[in-house]
């Protein structure tokens, strides 16, 4: 079995050993392992991270493979947490990867322990979770990054980071501005990353485009009272084109965020 001081020699050659050991120490939690989520999650253990917590309900939908990096003809059916986790694993198997098929959302949001992360990180979908969680972590010690939509786009020169409230011609982060305005704002400020494009969708479809589902009811979360109806081909109200290039910038520059956050710190 490789040896984790060969896996990051290269790495540590940028670093040193030092800063190696504190990447080693962090621990990362990701809310949302899709498209930019599971990127992310790649590149973190790539780096050196081995303490990483993986928060996703999901199983792998064929439609999820043009752009989520566990997503294969093979992983189809697979609970997305699990399918990420063995390939992380087989990167560094001395990691430590901690999976949660759940649905982050207010009414569970204690159950996650946000306090015990040094580093948050949001790759959610969903409006009301996605805002819930944002209010949450930045009221933690933790360091808290977040994606704004990362659909509807092609041109990767147009990806930007900014602060929450200086993030500008995203719609996606206008609406989040816009509602969290009228609660409980962030405790603190948190960087974003986020696009100014927005291209119309001129396809049509929103399900598998097979006559049978290959992620069907069936297969989701056997004996999970929570779970066990969870159609996720049919849950979206909106689904939008979306494309691996985009998506996994959105996750390198998260994991990056994290990364260049340990370096600096003294």
């Amino acid at each position: 079995m490789a040896s984790e001081k060969g896996i990051f020699q290269r790495t540590e050659l940028l670093f040193g050993t030092e800063k190696m050991d504190e990447v080693a120490r962090q621990k990362v939690i990701i809310f949302g392992i899709g498209g930019v989520g599971s990127w992310c999650a790649e590149s973190l253990v790539r780096t050196g991270i081995r303490h990483l917590t993986l928060v996703d309900s999901d199983r792998v939908c064929i439609t999820n493979i043009n752009r989520q990096i566990h997503a294969t003809t093979l992983t189809v059916g697979e609970v997305k947490t699990d399918a990420l986790k063995n390939r992380l694993l087989e990167i560094n198997p001395s990691a430590e990867i901690q999976t949660l098929q759940k649905i982050y959302e207010p009414e569970n949001s204690d159950s996650f322990d946000l306090d015990s992360y040094d580093y948050i990180i949001d790759a959610i979908d969903s409006l009301s979770n996605k805002i819930d969680l944002i209010r949450k972590a930045t009221r933690t010690n933790a360091v808290f990054f977040s994606s704004m939509g990362a659909s509807l786009k092609l041109d990767p020169t147009k990806i930007r980071v900014a602060e929450f409230w200086k993030v500008k011609g995203c719609p996606f982060g206008s609406i989040i501005r816009k509602k969290m305005r009228k609660g409980n704002l962030p405790a603190k400020e948190f960087m974003c990353i986020y696009s100014e494009e927005l291209l119309e969708n001129k396809g049509s479809g929103s399900s598998c485009g097979t006559d049978k589902c290959l992620c069907p009811k069936s297969k989701n979360a056997a004996g999970d009272p929570e779970l066990a109806n969870h159609e996720w081909c049919t849950q979206k109200a909106v689904i939008n084109g979306t494309v691996a290039h985009i998506t996994a910038i959105y996750g390198f520059t998260l994991a990056g965020l994290v990364i260049q956050d340990i370096y600096r710190k003294n």
